[in-house]
């Protein structure tokens, strides 16, 4: 009897496993049957579920997008009873999850060196991801001020990157907190 595949399942297994090989070589260097062979699966499996490397980078995206904001994240988050202390989480998750985002962050990098700035300006798939993580710190803030939560984004990005470069002489814990002092004050005063 054939074996039974959940193709949307299997699809999103295969996603789940892409940053990890994506990120160690670059998406720019890195080829599909490379991406296969980190994934163990063939060349023509791979091309089964992405039709291209490109396609399957922006499955990729969507897909940690939609992992990162997930619904229950949120609602744990907005538990807390300050602003103050939901923008300190924020900060702590990316913390505690430094490699992992910093991985995202060079991906995203490395894709976006090989495009013009119109490329990626209107690349809907990065719009999107870029709106899905602003509103979802807009709903664990319970703010709607999309300038300050680009800048928030903003400023964790630049973190992991300089922490990249600088390495621990960068120390996350101060740098978190000169962040959230500062934006606390901020949405003290504006209220």
């Amino acid at each position: 009897m054939p074996k039974i595949v959940d193709h949307d399942q299997y699809r999103k297994e295969l996603l789940d496993k892409c940053l990890d090989v994506i990120a160690a070589k670059g998406y720019t260097a890195i080829t599909m049957r490379q991406i296969a062979q980190g994934l163990g699966v063939s060349t023509g499996t791979l091309y089964h579920y992405f039709p291209s490397k490109e396609s399957l980078f922006e499955q990729l995206v969507e897909q940690i997008s939609y992992q990162d904001t997930a619904d229950e994240a949120i609602a744990a988050l907005k538990q807390l009873p300050t602003t103050r202390e939901r923008i300190e989480a924020i900060f702590d998750y990316v913390a505690q999850r430094e490699d992992y985002f910093l991985r995202q962050t060079l991906m995203l990098i490395d894709f976006g060196r090989q495009r013009s700035r119109s490329e990626i300006t209107n690349n809907d798939i990065l719009r999107r991801a870029g709106e899905r993580y602003e509103k979802a710190v807009m709903q664990i803030l319970e703010i709607n001020d999309p300038e300050l939560v680009k800048l928030m984004m903003n400023l964790c990005d630049g973190l992991l990157l300089r922490r990249l470069y600088q390495g621990d002489r960068i120390s996350l814990q101060p740098q978190i907190k000169l962040i959230v002092d500062i934006m606390a004050t901020y949405l003290s005063d504006r209220n």
